[in-house]
């Protein structure tokens, strides 16, 4: 495998559980209880933010493919299967305080 692919797949592995692990919006903003629904869309953004960075990757090696629809929904697809271990990590292993 290429040095640019184990990059791609290593930074979206850790971006792919980041909103799980953290408590901070974008890294940023603290917030007291971060639901659901904060947690999905940093997902969002953060599968954005990746597949600019694989845009930039392939660029710089080859000429950009063109992609539709299917190619989106499917790597999405992936991003989630990365992300089962934060999920799991947050919701089922994790010991809530009350």
């Amino acid at each position: 495998m290429q040095a640019s692919v184990t990059t791609l797949l290593f930074v979206a592995i850790l971006a792919a559980n980041w909103p799980f692990v953290s408590q901070r919006l974008v890294g940023v903003i603290r917030l007291k209880n971060k639901h659901f629904g904060w947690r999905f869309f940093e997902l969002l953004v953060l599968f954005v933010a990746v597949g600019l960075l694989a845009r930039v990757l392939e660029a710089q090696q080859m000429p950009v493919q063109p992609q539709h629809w299917q190619f989106y929904v499917a790597t999405f697809a992936l991003f989630l299967v990365f992300a089962f271990p934060g999920f799991v990590f947050r919701y089922f292993w994790k010991k809530r305080t009350s």
